[in-house]
């Protein structure tokens, strides 16, 4: 069983930054692949940024690209999005998620694990 458990979230001005985190549990994290996921109100879930299992390869979403950095912490079973220049629709919920496959995938259905979610609100 795997768990996620992301944290960092808040409200922020526009402009300012957050970093989130995803602690994770279970044995198979240093090999999987990792993204970041978001859902605004009244929205369909997309697709933020996603990383290997190294953290030598990333993929982002147009609209977060150049702002947002995924990263990973292996040793300490942790994923990470930072998060600068933040804009009013950037607010959402995010999640973490985890996808037992082997090469970096935008589709949400190919996660099998995913967290609780974390409120990210930007005000403008």
């Amino acid at each position: 069983q795997v768990q996620l458990v992301e944290s960092g979230g808040g409200l922020v001005q526009a402009g300012g930054s957050l970093r989130l985190s995803c602690a994770t549990s279970g044995r198979t994290f240093s090999t999987s692949v990792m993204g970041w996921f978001r859902q605004a109100p009244g929205k369909e879930r997309e697709f933020v940024a996603t990383i290997n299992w190294s953290g030598g390869r990333t993929y982002y979403a147009n609209s977060v690209k150049g702002r947002f950095t995924i990263s990973r912490n292996n040793a300490k079973n942790t994923v990470y999005l930072q998060m600068n220049s933040l804009k009013p629709e950037d607010t959402a919920v995010y999640y973490c998620a985890r996808s037992p496959d082997v090469g970096l995938t935008t589709n949400s259905d190919e996660y099998d694990y995913w967290g609780q979610g974390t409120q990210v609100t930007v005000s403008s």
